[in-house]
Parts: structure tokens; sequence; C-alpha cells
């Protein structure tokens, strides 16, 4: 029986990879060998990428790929996206270039407002609490001056603070719930050390209020911490063009908006294609969050509990037929930073920022929502038309010849080949096999 390991933080690099090999890999050479294999040559750099995490070991690569010729506002960009799966990069170029000759894409922020709570119980009367709140107020504001201070000169910092009764959810339940403006920064770290100063604050001075002392019942703070659903914090992102504009090789424009809209209906009457639906459209804005050094852990939990605040999940994305005239839409939340965390810290994102001409958190809103409705349009366009197969097994043929070992030129025959024929698993290994026979 594997024993467990004690100060395993504590040991060097070469100490942790020993250990692994010796308890799970069997000393195995080629695991070694793998490990070292994706170090970077420049130990600085890697130095740096060590200590992004605790017990690095090496480094997991993942493809950093561009999809180009993306019309925002009138502005042309080209948009770096990080992401393994195949299609996905092709498909946002393909959406592009179809709407660079339509007019391209337009998107707008809407707010951009975060929020934190700092969560507590409380069992005596509302009534006392409510006094006590609106007293101590202004010492919860002055416990963060300085905190806030150089957010606040940049036009950011602290902006509300509400006592919420949610004891009708559950009982004895209260929230301080905070609102901010972190402008270009995400701001999850800034967020935080306000919410546990104030907590500390609320709770040292709950201390001394006479009529707690009397009742003999104080608040007591569970938790601070902020919050990843952000409705304030939001982007909407469009495009439209006559449905004459529509008209391509593979089907009418007329039936094509009429079926892409029924599509988007679907999406939002059926969960389990919502679903799938969204999921598509996170590979757009998954694939830029990451090349940007954002946080697309919080950009997804915080989207997907916003397509379901109606109670019920459905599409993130919406059209419509109006006037001869067909409009697609999506509208979400996303708290996104361009300065702190590793935006400024490891090489291929300040490159990312680059290649994006330097965007303020703002304009980055508006990329990542334009990126998303991208991923999407191209996924339902395949759907109502030559269906999605198509494309995504064209661009999952590689990575099957990859896994055959296939040769430079085995490869080459494979790709002309299944430019006439249907790509799957098993025709694949057929015809590489009968290439090889």
């Amino acid at each position: 029986m594997t024993q467990a390991v004690v100060g395993f933080s504590k040991k060097n690099k070469e100490e942790k990879i020993n250990w692994l090999l010796e308890t799970y890999l069997d000393n195995d050479p080629k695991a070694l060998k793998t490990l070292q294999k994706y170090w970077n040559e420049d130990a600085g750099l890697q130095k740096l990428h060590d200590d992004f995490i605790e017990n690095t070991l090496s480094n997991y690569y993942l493809p950093f790929g561009i999809a180009p010729n993306f019309l925002i506002n009138d502005t042309l960009y080209a948009i770096p996206m990080v992401i393994e799966e195949s299609s996905v990069v092709a498909a946002a170029s393909n959406a592009a270039k179809f709407w660079l000759s339509r007019g391209g894409f337009k998107a707008e922020v809407i707010s951009t407002e975060k929020n934190g709570q700092v969560h507590f119980n409380f069992y005596g009367e509302v009534e006392i609490l409510q006094d006590f709140f609106d007293s101590v107020q202004p010492k919860l504001l002055a416990s963060i001056e300085d905190i806030q201070k150089n957010m606040q000169n940049r036009g950011g910092g602290l902006k509300d603070i509400e006592l919420l009764i949610a004891s009708e959810t559950l009982d004895g339940y209260y929230q301080l719930h905070c609102t901010f403006e972190t402008l270009d920064a995400m701001g999850a770290n800034f967020i935080n050390s306000c919410l546990e100063t104030i907590a500390k604050t609320f709770e040292t001075e709950a201390q001394h209020y006479r009529p707690f002392l009397i009742a003999e019942t104080f608040p007591e703070v569970v938790m601070s911490i902020l919050s990843n659903y952000v409705p304030e914090c939001r982007v909407r992102a469009e495009v439209s063009c006559k449905i004459a504009n529509l008209n391509d090789k593979d089907i009418d424009g007329k039936t094509f908006a009429r079926k892409f809209v029924r599509a988007i209906e679907i999406a939002k009457a059926e969960t389990r294609r919502a679903v799938t639906h969204n999921k598509g459209i996170m590979n757009g804005i998954d694939a830029v969050v990451l090349a940007t050094g954002n946080d697309f852990r919080a950009v997804e939990a915080g989207v997907h509990a916003y397509a379901a605040k109606n109670g019920f999940y459905n599409s993130l994305t919406h059209a419509k037929i109006e006037d001869d005239t067909f409009t697609f839409w999506i509208e979400l939340p996303l708290a996104l930073g361009t300065v702190g965390g590793l935006t400024s810290l490891h090489p291929l994102t300040k490159l990312a920022f680059e290649i994006l001409q330097k965007p303020n958190a703002q304009q980055l809103m508006k990329i990542v929502a334009v990126a998303g409705l991208a991923q999407n349009f191209a996924a339902i366009r395949s759907l109502v038309t030559v269906g999605i197969q198509k494309g995504h097994m064209k661009m999952h043929l590689m990575n099957i010849l990859n896994q055959l070992e296939a040769t430079q030129q085995e490869k080459e025959y494979a790709v002309s080949h299944f430019k006439d024929n249907t790509v799957s698993h098993s025709a694949v290994v057929n015809f590489v096999e009968s290439l090889r026979a």
C-alpha cells in the first residue's frame, strides 16, 4: 500500500520527480524524459513557470493559434486563441471571414460592476441588525481606505454596501452585498481584501454594540468572498445583414435565416440542446480568455449561471428576422482584466495583448464576446447546412494520423484522399494500413 508523503511541497523539483517516479511510475525512464522534454531551455523562463503554481514538475503545452479577419466596431483584429479542440480556430476564422464583407461585428459594454459578499449568521431582531448596519457603515468604509486608495485614484473602488436579508432562503442568513469597479483589473484579490477587512470591522464593532450585548446575540461572519456571478458586468455583441446577403453555395439566404433562427429557438426551449449549444460558445470565449491569461473557470461559472438566470437553462445567443434583415446577437457577463495576474507575467499572454493592440478591459470584453458569437454562428451554420461532422472530422484527421504515427508522406496522401471521402477513425486506419501494405 502506498504511504502518504509528508512535506512534499518543501522538496525541490528533482526530489518531487524522484518521489513520483519511485511511488507511481516504476522508475520509468520514459516518464522522466517526458517531464523533462517540456521544460523550457531558458532557465529563467522555466523558473517563472515553476512559480505560477505549487509543486510544478513540468509544463503542459496547448496550441496558441490565431483567428484573423475579425472586424469589430470597424477595427480589424487577429484574435489569439489557446485551445486543444481541432476545429475551433478554423470555425472562428470562417465566421470572421463570412462577416467581414457583411459589416463585421458590433459590440458594446453594458456595465462593468462586480460584486462580493460578507456572509454571516444572525438570529436576533432584524430591526436591531439594520440599525447597527446603518451606524457602522462609515467605519466599514474607513477600514478599507488604505486598500482601495490606488484603485480610487484611478476611478474605481467600492461603490456600495447593502445589507441583504436572506433568512427566508436560509434560517439566520444575511449578507453584506458589496459592489465594486475594478477598471482594467479582474480585481479578485482587491475585492477579497476589501471584503475580509469589512467583515473583521463589522464583527469587531458588533461586539461593542449595546443592543447586541443586551440581547446576547451577535452577528457571526461565516465567510467573505467575491462572486463570479456578475450579471451587472455585461457585454453585447451582434451581427446583422439583409437576408439576401446570406446566400451561399449550400443554401439560399431565406432558408438559411429561417433554419438558423429555428435552431436558436430550439436551444432556448430544450436544455439538452442548450448545454451543447452554449459549450460551443464557450469554445471561442475560453480560448481567448486563456490566451490573455484570464480565469476561464470564473468566466465559465458566471456565464452558465447567467444562462439559467430565469430558472431554466437556455441559449446564450439570440436571432431574429425583421424587415428582411437577419440579426444574431449575444449578451453575457464577462469579468476580465488586462492588468495583474498572469496578464503581465506570462510571455505569451503579453504577446497576445500586443496582437490585440493592447486593449483595456472593456475592449477585451467586446473581443471575447465576439469570439463566442462567431463560434456559435459557425456551429449553427454547419448544423443547418452540411452538418457538423464534415468540417470537424476534416480538422480531426491530423490528430488521427498522429495517433497512428503516420509519416509526412502518408499524411499528404491521406489529406488528398479525404478531401472527397468521409473521415472516420476506422476509415483513416484502413487507409493508412492500405498504404503500408
